[in-house]
């Protein structure tokens, strides 16, 4: 199958509209049918937002639903070479490392732990959160901003949602505010719970194998589920290089993500997996190609510099 090598002026111009990128038929079938067999195995580990305080969504207003909490599943990087090679597919995958260098700029990083996100019938959604202005409180969201400057966007944090069951129309899940990323302002009341001014409130139809992409700074949430078969999405999280969110990165025995993630990985996927800094100092760069990395540094004379200087490679 043909790729673009760069994001297209027509997935600019609607991300830039939108906040938002439905890529669509990144799995192929057997890709989703893969990964669902995957997460039926490890259906066990899921753990379901059952105590009021995991509660995403207010009692008694439309993104509640009929009661059940959402379902969250971990770990799916650590699941072994057969179970987790879907989804680490996604740190590099052809079809969306031009898009990521689109809005995320080369040396793109995995920002979150990665999560099966799982609705029964009747669970609820998420309220609406997020925004390049605070959807709640009206400040700014340097960590979550959006912009375009002179042509080139960038986003402090990008979502990536992979739809690994059909989002039907009023199937319920993911939804967005088409435009708020460039909001100014916080939203009226009563329309982050879903209550008021749903209209301008839209569940994008997705297909499993479609993928999702959504600037953090666009305030988003989730509808609750009316389906029979239970929605699946595994979400991750990105960042451009010297952008950083979480702090997973290094929160494990030795530093770094868990060991278990390193397995089986292409050079590519563990570029992605690289801590936050900039890219002229020796940072693995995915190329057009989506597969080969190119490491950017700096000269050697002025990298010896620095070691006479201060003592270590890096200041």
């Amino acid at each position: 199958m043909e790729y673009p090598i760069e994001m297209t002026e027509a997935e600019r111009y609607l991300f830039d509209l939108n906040g938002f990128l439905i890529v669509r038929g990144v799995l192929t079938p057997e890709e989703v049918a893969e990964a669902n067999a995957a997460i039926d195995r490890h259906a066990h580990e899921m753990v379901e937002r059952s105590d009021t305080d995991l509660r995403n969504a207010k009692q008694g207003t439309r993104f509640f639903g009929q009661g059940p909490g959402r379902m969250d599943l971990g770990r799916c990087l650590e699941w072994g070479e057969t179970d987790s090679k879907v989804f680490k597919s996604i740190l590099a995958h052809r079809r969306l490392v031009p898009i990521f260098h689109g809005i995320l700029g080369k040396g793109y990083r995995m920002d979150h732990l990665p999560m099966i996100l799982a609705q029964n019938a009747g669970s609820e959604g998420f309220q609406l959160h997020g925004g390049t202005v605070d959807c709640t409180s009206g400040e700014y969201n340097s960590h979550l901003a959006y912009h375009c400057h002179h042509g080139m966007i960038r986003s402090a944090l990008l979502g990536c949602n992979v739809i690994l069951r059909d989002h039907n129309p009023d199937d319920g899940g993911f939804c967005v505010v088409p435009g708020s990323h460039k909001s100014n302002f916080k939203m009226p009341k009563g329309m982050v719970d879903g209550e008021e001014y749903e209209e301008f409130v839209i569940q994008p139809a997705s297909k499993a194998g479609d993928v999702i992409l959504f600037s953090e700074g666009t305030v988003h949430g989730a509808k609750a589920w009316t389906s029979a078969e239970q929605r699946r999405t595994a979400l991750f999280r990105f960042a451009p290089a010297t952008n950083v969110y979480g702090r997973s990165y290094f929160g494990h025995e030795g530093g770094g993500w868990p060991t278990a993630m390193y397995e089986n990985l292409t050079p590519a996927q563990r570029a992605v997996l690289e801590p936050p800094f900039a890219n002229r100092l020796d940072r693995p760069n995915i190329m057009d190609d989506a597969e080969s990395v190119e490491i950017t540094t700096r000269n050697a004379r002025k990298r010896q510099h620095d070691q006479d200087v201060f003592g270590t490679k890096y200041f």
